[in-house]
């Protein structure tokens, strides 16, 4: 058995998992989120969240993936044998394999579009016209195929390179011009005459918009953009020298992921109250909306081009881990391997992404539980899966591994003391289960009985 690859560096091994968190739910979710729940109090509710509850589950993942230095499913055997706790592992990779494949899809549209804005065909039209440019592009069955299939391919050619070079290599790249595009882009942004209007909205908190819907949907996003729950976050630990200091490392990726999200809103808001447009538009912001806002604004045609260029480098760093969680599963170290099965696991999950590609199009009319099959799969991963894997590793790490191996592994690399091992074992232990059971309960609408 070959020995495991390892991150070349600690800024590699941050800008890789900052990059599998910042993904597209980061970028088009949060303002939608935060739009639906009042701006200024939702960011307040997520910022107290994501560091009470989302980084002490992520520095939980990096300790168990670090201290058993394997894959998703051979992490929970090692630590937990002749038990079934394995399932934990399982479900990341079901979740991981099952996810790419209708991310894939709006990886796909995002290509699409940036060949459409690159080529000059993306401007001149109304909001109207956009809406029914996207409708007739995702519904175009040979096209949206062949850009889901293109962006797998660029996904496979990375990961089939192994960790130092492949995914932190291009990390390295990506990761950077994303920040500085982003930044560019709220710096435009801000120059709008109604900025004022947008920042007041995403920073100054109205209490009044509150409701119980509000805090669980801050919860979710909390815990869900760190990509907590689905043992990604475990595989690339399971990559991390000893000498890494896990706490810090975690707080530099839970920090890097913050300010992407507060550049998300940043960035969008003060268009959408410019241009009168609801910050609630959700998920057609991105292709139907911001078009429109770009439109109305000087170099507006560069402008999203640089945003599209920053949604697929988003979108093809969350992409990489999801693929190198199944990847590293099925190869268990032997890295030989890595290329043949990277292509292989590929090719399958685009072919299981397929009919979601058709959802908006052939298949359009064909649905389980009132829900396409691209909605049904999202909400399957997102609502269901997504929480329960979160909540088998919060209890794992706190109920099944010894607390002294916990405080060992992240003593390796970092001087933390006693006290901070305890609250952080206190949260993982009793505040963050409760808080994933009651994200759970409100994907699954039990809440809404009560109403």
């Amino acid at each position: 058995m070959e020995k495991q690859d390892q991150w070349a560096s600690k800024l590699g091994f941050i800008l890789a998992t900052a990059g599998s968190a910042i993904g597209l739910g980061a970028i088009w979710k949060f303002p939608y989120v935060a739009g639906t729940g009042g701006g200024g109090a939702f960011l307040l509710l997520f910022l107290i969240f994501t560091f009470l509850l989302g980084y002490p589950l992520l520095v939980g993942e990096f300790t168990i993936g670090r201290h058993a230095q394997s894959d998703a499913i051979r992490t929970y055997k090692k630590l937990a044998p002749h038990t079934w706790w394995h399932v934990t592992g399982r479900i990341g990779v079901l979740v991981s394999f099952l996810v790419l494949s209708f991310y894939s899809v709006v990886g796909g549209w995002i290509l699409l579009y940036l060949i459409q804005a690159l080529s000059g065909n993306l401007s001149g039209f109304s909001q109207a016209e956009y809406g029914t440019l996207f409708s007739d592009i995702i519904a175009n069955p040979a096209q949206t195929i062949i850009a889901q299939f293109a962006f797998i391919l660029l996904t496979i050619l990375v990961v089939a390179k192994g960790i130092q070079q492949g995914i932190e290599k291009v990390s390295k790249i990506m990761m950077p011009i994303l920040f500085i595009l982003f930044i560019l882009l709220v710096v435009r942004s801000l120059m709008l005459p109604g900025a004022g209007e947008g920042v007041r909205f995403l920073f100054v908190p109205d209490f009044s918009k509150l409701t119980s819907q509000t805090i669980l949907y801050a919860l979710g996003q909390a815990f869900f953009t760190l990509t907590l729950g689905v043992s990604v976050m475990v595989t690339y630990s399971s990559y991390l020298p000893k000498t890494q200091n896990i706490p810090k490392s975690a707080l530099s990726i839970t920090l890097l992921n913050t300010f992407i999200t507060l550049l998300a809103g940043l960035a969008i808001f003060p268009g959408a109250f410019t241009f009168n447009i609801q910050p609630t538009a959700g998920p057609p912001l991105i292709f139907v909306v911001l078009p429109a806002v770009f439109e109305n604004v000087p170099f507006g045609s560069v402008v999203f081009i640089a945003f599209l260029l920053l949604l697929l480098f988003a979108a093809l760093t969350s992409a990489f881990s999801m693929i190198e969680i199944i990847v590293a599963t099925v190869i268990k170290d032997q890295d030989q391997k890595r290329a043949k099965m990277t292509w292989l696991i590929g090719i399958a999950i685009f072919i299981v992404g397929i009919p979601s590609c058709l959802s908006y199009g052939v298949l359009a009319d064909f649905k389980m539980f009132d829900k396409t099959i691209f909605d049904l799969v999202d909400f399957i991963t997102s609502n269901v899966l997504m929480p329960i894997g979160a909540l088998l590793i919060s209890l794992f790490i706190s109920i099944k591994v010894k607390r002294s191996t916990l405080m060992a592994e992240l003593q390796e690399g970092s001087n933390i003391k006693q006290g901070f091992f305890n609250v952080w074992f206190f949260l993982l232990r009793f505040v963050t289960p409760i808080a994933i059971i009651l994200v759970l309960l409100d994907s699954l609408g039990v809440f809404n009985r009560f109403k």
